[in-house]
This record gives C-alpha cells, sequence and structure tokens, in this order.
C-alpha cells in the first residue's frame, strides 16, 4: 500500500529531499459508545486499515495535498496562514484543522509540506476514517518539525480540530484509539482522566468479525450533536440533585436514585445509556480479564438495544445485522459500533462459525433491506506513527 503512495507522491512532487511515510489507523470500538463525552469509560482497538501518506517538508508557508481516495479533488494547494474554521467536512478540511490547531495551542509549524495519502479503509463506516485523516498530520507535523508533543497530545489536537474546526462535537476515543493503538491489545480509556489500560485481547478461538451495512453516515450533519446537547442538558439537571462532574460519576443505582431530576424525558434516556453503557463497559472489560467472553458479549448485546432504544442512534439495518447475529450459533456478541446512524457492527465470532456467520448474515440482510453488506475481520494496530521499513 505504502509503496504506491510513494510512487504516486513521486509522480506528483518529484523524488528528490527527506520523503517519509506514515500511517493512521482507524479504529473499532467492542464497547463503550457515545460515553467519552460523558466523562465514561470505552473500549476500542485501533486497526490495521487506516490511511496511508508519504510528506515532505517545503520551504514556504504552502500545503500541496493529494488524496489517492479522491483523486477528482485534485491536488490541493493551500496557504497554511489562512485556514479557518468550516463545516464542510471535506477530508482536507480535517487535515487543516490540525494545522490550525497546533497554532492555537501555541505549536504552530514553521513551513508547509508535500503530501500524498490513500485509504483502505471504506469512508462512512463507522470507523473513524476522520480521526485517522486528523491523526495523519498530527504525526506528519510532530515528525517533519521536531515538535515537542506525545502521542497523547496528537490525539488532543485532533479531538480539538474537529470540535472547533469543523464543528463536530466528538469525545476523545476516536482520536486516542488512532494515536495511542497497540498491537493485540484494546485500550480501557478513562475519557474524563485520560488514564488508559492496554488489555490484551487475547482472543485464541474467536475472531472480532465488522459487519459493514454499507449505510453511510455524516455524523456532523446528523443527531450526533443533538445527543451531546441533550446529554449536557440531562447533566445540568442532575447536578442540582447530586454532586457529579459528568454522567459517568454515575452508577446505575445512583442514576435511578436521582433521575427524577432530569426534567425531560428525552433527555433521561440518554443520560440512563450514558450512565449504563460506562458501567457495562468497565464490567465487560473486567469479564474479558477473567477469560469470560459469555459476560462480554452478552454486555455487547445489551450495548446494542440501549443505543437502539434509549440513545437512538441505530437504524433499521444496523438494527437487522446485530439482531440476526445473535441468533447464530457461534456468536458470543454483536452490537453496532461508532457514532451511529450507519455505519458497522462489530461481533465476536467462534473461529469455526465466522463462515457461516458471513454466509447468513450476506442472506438475510439482503432480503431484509435489499442492500449487500462487507465483512472485515480486524486485526489490532499499532497507532499512528512514521513507517521506517
Amino acid at each position: 500500500m505504502i509503496e504506491k503512495v510513494l510512487e504516486e507522491f513521486k509522480k506528483k512532487f518529484g523524488a528528490d529531499g527527506d520523503i517519509r511515510c506514515y500511517f493512521a489507523p482507524g479504529r473499532v470500538n467492542l464497547i463503550g459508545e457515545h460515553t467519552d463525552y460523558n466523562g465514561g469509560h470505552v473500549f476500542p482497538c485501533a486497526l490495521s486499515m487506516g490511511n496511508y501518506a508519504v510528506a515532505r517538508k517545503r520551504e514556504d508557508r504552502k500545503v500541496r495535498w493529494y488524496n489517492m481516495t479522491y483523486p477528482n479533488d485534485g491536488v490541493k494547494e493551500l496557504d497554511i496562514d489562512t485556514f479557518a474554521p468550516n463545516n464542510n467536512g471535506i477530508w482536507y478540511d480535517y487535515q487543516a484543522g490540525v494545522i490550525w490547531a497546533l497554532k492555537e495551542n501555541g505549536r504552530e509549524i514553521p513551513s508547509g509540506y508535500d503530501m500524498v495519502m490513500l485509504s483502505d479503509m471504506p469512508a462512512g463506516s463507522g470507523l473513524s476514517a476522520s480521526a485517522s485523516i486528523e491523526e495523519i498530520p498530527a504525526v506528519i507535523c510532530r515528525d517533519l518539525f521536531d515538535l515537542p508533543i506525545d502521542m497523547v497530545e496528537c490525539a488532543k489536537l485532533g479531538q480539538y480540530s474537529e470540535n472547533k474546526y469543523n464543528g463536530m462535537n466528538c469525545g476523545i476515543m476516536d482520536q486516542f484509539a488512532s494515536a495511542m493503538g497497540k498491537k493485540d491489545c484494546a485500550i480501557f480509556l478513562d475519557t474524563a482522566t485520560l488514564k488508559f489500560d492496554y488489555v490484551p485481547l487475547n482472543l485464541k478461538n474467536e475472531k472480532i468479525v465488522i459487519t459493514n451495512s454499507k449505510v453511510k453516515h455524516k455524523l456532523a450533519g446528523s443527531a450526533y450533536n443533538d445527543r451531546r446537547r441533550e446529554s449536557e442538558t440531562a447533566l445540568a439537571d442532575l447536578q442540582k440533585a447530586v454532586d457529579i462532574k459528568t454522567l459517568g460519576d454515575l452508577d446505575e443505582k445512583g442514576f435511578e436514585a436521582n433521575k427524577d431530576a432530569i426534567k425531560d424525558e428525552i433527555c433521561k434516556k440518554r443520560a440512563k445509556h450514558a450512565v449504563y453503557e460506562n458501567q457495562r463497559t468497565i464490567h465487560a472489560v473486567e469479564a474479558l480479564k477473567k477469560g469470560d467472553l459469555e459476560a462480554f458479549g452478552k454486555l455487547m448485546n445489551e450495548s446494542h438495544v440501549s443505543l437502539r432504544d434509549d440513545y437512538e442512534v441505530s437504524c433499521p439495518e444496523l438494527d437487522v445485522l446485530a439482531e440476526e447475529a445473535w441468533k447464530i450459533e457461534g456468536v458470543v456478541g454483536s452490537r453496532m459500533t461508532g457514532g451511529g446512524f450507519g455505519g458497522c457492527t462489530v461481533s465476536i465470532v467462534k473461529n469455526d462459525a465466522v463462515e457461516e456467520f458471513q454466509k447468513q448474515i450476506s442472506k438475510v440482510y439482503k432480503e431484509r433491506t435489499g442492500l449487500d453488506c462487507e465483512f472485515y475481520i480486524a486485526d489490532a494496530s499499532d497507532g499512528a506513527r512514521r513507517l521506517t521499513d
């Protein structure tokens, strides 16, 4: 993959100078959805799919970017001193947002750079293409210009830029997973404190299977920001009754004892999901560490039901994928993953059931929706980095 990008870079921008190669992964979240901006826990892993890039420093204030995934866009030549927030949601706006965020946070880069990029990850699939795109310029600028920032700060820059430059009020999970991924591990992250633990997946007889509904989502133009506002309204009401900073500070018992402080019934449902999902995530990681995959899978299923009914970010196609998966022998658990309104499900499937899972899901999904789905076997990958081999 990177060889193709390097070849294209040399065609577009020439073969001389210090040319460097980079990769930033997408992510799949095993459990803990819409908890990251509610002060809860998440449990994602970086994927072996993502964005590959080749870059070289320039001497002026220009950037020249070309994305092989969107060749019709051509080479984008931009002045880094003119970047201004917008909500266009185009791939190069996510790149520009990170450079803008660097300047906003006192890390202005001294010059621009040339870059060619290519993704092997399906856009709009809920595997966090946007965070992968954001971590590419973060790691390029960190490396090309020797910026004194670590990968946690790269994750924060990605979130800051998406919030403030692109108008998407996401939490930290996607960027953190892309920046901080570790091979064969998932990240148990407390989003309130950014304390984290790498948890080995240790799936000896199972595979993580991602199923793409082929229903694309566009979160910034969807109800995602509404969900965040509804959660914040619920939190403000609860804070009049109980001393908490985030919804993640409550457990199930604490929520049930104080839920009537939330005036709006919709906001109450959103808060219920945030609280219960956070506790599900904590219990799921405990179960995985004990080797109790059955309990982990049960919690995955419960997560989907809550996302469908209380947070209302699923869609009919995702519900078909999850509900049909639950019927198949050898499926440990299955749920929607990502922001919702389309995208993918993630399932843990016994090795000897993977073929039947794909066959049965494909058949029923086509019958019930008229759509074809796609499957990917997930491999937990290292995070965003310069490629040196």
